[in-house]
């Protein structure tokens, strides 16, 4: 649970978050790109609602996230439960703010998806960070986050077949009306093995902002699974060691 007093200002919801992501890998091989990137801010209680083709780019789908929306109540109701089980408790004027993707032509792959969960007075009561892998598994991480966006915790989840569950991650968050950023590293053995960021300035969703960016960014989650395939095969091909994966259970998104 956070203990974090910050008080949160949030840009224009929904809005587009265009800019880039990153990936640093540093140990035992080094490996670096950047590409170009957007997702989606928006409050799960008010998710877009584009009319005609514009919602083949827009749809933020229950089944592509925690639970699968399985007992009811959509993204918020999946989010609740899995907070109450860890003793959080969200209450109803709370708003929940979610970073992620949405399905592009019927399909959506989402490495990382961020809840900031926000009592009416913008404190900031509870953030989750949901991981996915190319296996089609998830897992939630509850995280506890100080005053400056700053969080740790165990990394407990197969996400690439180059790192097994070992390590620590250490997180950083920004979330203004002028910046969105989500840095994690991973940590071993207190080196620094890998930097995943993704950043972008917040655009009100409008149709136009919508159709430009898409077509600024074309099939955008589908290049997001072609790409991380692109990148495996190439560490793969420099050798690098494949670590062995055993399935996921469903009860960490619970």
């Amino acid at each position: 649970m956070t203990t974090a007093p910050t008080r949160t200002a949030l840009p224009t919801l929904p809005s587009l978050v265009v800019g880039t992501v990153s990936h640093t890998r540093r140990t035992p091989l080094e490996h670096a790109f950047t590409h170009r990137h957007y997702q989606w801010l928006v409050d799960v209680d008010d998710l877009p609602r584009h009319r005609g083709p514009l919602r083949a780019l827009t749809r933020i789908e229950a089944r592509d996230h925690l639970d699968g929306g399985r007992l009811g109540g959509g993204i918020r109701g999946d989010l609740e439960r899995y907070l109450a089980h860890r003793g959080v408790q969200l209450e109803t004027d709370d708003r929940v703010v979610m970073l992620a993707h949405a399905r592009v032509l019927g399909h959506v792959f989402d490495p990382l998806t961020v809840y900031w969960c926000l009592a009416p007075d913008g404190r900031l009561r509870a953030c989750v960070f949901e991981v996915h892998n190319t296996y089609g598994e998830r897992h939630a991480y509850l995280l506890d986050v100080d005053p400056s966006g700053r969080a740790r915790t165990d990394k407990a989840f197969y996400v690439s077949p180059f790192n097994d569950t070992e390590g620590e991650y250490a997180v950083s968050l920004r979330l203004d009306p002028e910046r969105v950023t989500v840095t994690v590293g991973l940590d071993r053995d207190g080196a620094r093995v890998l930097t995943a960021t993704t950043t972008g300035v917040p655009r009100a969703a409008t149709d136009a902002a919508v159709v430009g960016t898409a077509l600024r960014h074309l099939l955008m989650t589908w290049r997001v699974s072609a790409l991380i395939r692109i990148h495996g095969i190439r560490l793969w091909a420099r050798r690098l060691p494949i670590q062995p994966r055993t399935p996921h259970p469903q009860e960490h998104v619970r």
